[in-house]
């Protein structure tokens, strides 16, 4: 399962049935679980944890160093789930001791050929990165969010659920969860209602969120107020709790 080719450390900590391609490099305190696959010429360094089944192309790199001059070599990681797709000269940097000091991705990911994912950030579930999107440090993609090719996210922006950002978006501040935001300066489109339909929203959920995104966006309501009127919506309409929570949890504002 190992090509003779490849450099393993002996610290680190690989399942049998871990495949690794030629010319891969895996260093000291990285672990890798069962299933999954590396291509040639990836390089990993730790502490990393990498989970079951996932499938790692060439060229990738894998828990190198932050990108942050504040770093002094302190033991920070990143952790990687289950059944994601890394593709081609992605690179994922360890966390800081001035965050979290943990980078994370979580399970299902399709994360596509030259995405950048910078130290601290949060990655979910499901999620799409699309060709060059580049996630600057502390940055958090929640569950379902696809960005597309060339996209970003300032740091310490939140990306809210089953959004889309569409080719090279640049969000400076924190997209709501369901949002659809294109252009450059990026601006607030609709409800990603088709993404909605494909992971199974009825109509009348989408319908809710429709006119949820119309109390927000459309009605010259300060923050505060459409929070509140979507709050007294929220018992009849349990699936604008995601969207308030994204509206009320953000540290640099919404794009609005």
């Amino acid at each position: 399962m190992i090509d003779p080719r490849a450099i393993i450390s002996p610290g680190a900590r690989l399942h049998e049935s871990v495949e690794v391609g030629p010319f891969s490099i895996i260093g000291d305190d990285v672990e890798i679980g069962a299933g999954t696959v590396i291509g040639p010429h990836v390089v990993i360094k730790g502490p990393t944890v990498i989970g079951e089944d996932n499938r790692i192309f060439q060229f990738a790199s894998l828990g190198e160093a932050p990108q942050d001059k504040k770093y002094a070599g302190e033991p920070t990681r990143l952790v990687i789930g289950h059944r994601n797709t890394i593709r081609e000269y992605v690179t994922l940097n360890r966390g800081t001791v001035q965050d979290r000091g943990e980078t994370t991705l979580g399970d299902d990911n399709w994360i596509m050929a030259y995405v950048h994912v910078a130290h601290d950030c949060v990655i979910g579930n499901h999620t799409i990165l699309a060709n060059g999107a580049t996630l600057a440090g502390h940055v958090t993609v929640d569950d379902f969010a696809i960005l597309g090719g060339f996209s970003g996210a300032h740091q310490f922006c939140h990306i809210g659920a089953h959004a889309f950002l569409g080719m090279q978006v640049a969000a400076g501040r924190d997209v709501p969860a369901y949002v659809i935001v294109t252009g450059n300066p990026p601006v607030p489109r609709g409800i990603n209602q088709e993404g909605l339909r494909r992971r199974g929203f009825d109509a009348s959920q989408i319908r809710n969120l429709r006119e949820a995104y119309k109390v927000v966006y459309r009605q010259q309501l300060r923050l505060e107020e459409a929070v509140a009127e979507l709050e007294r919506r929220l018992p009849e309409q349990p699936e604008l709790g995601v969207f308030i929570d994204s509206l009320k949890r953000g540290e640099r504002g919404i794009l609005r």
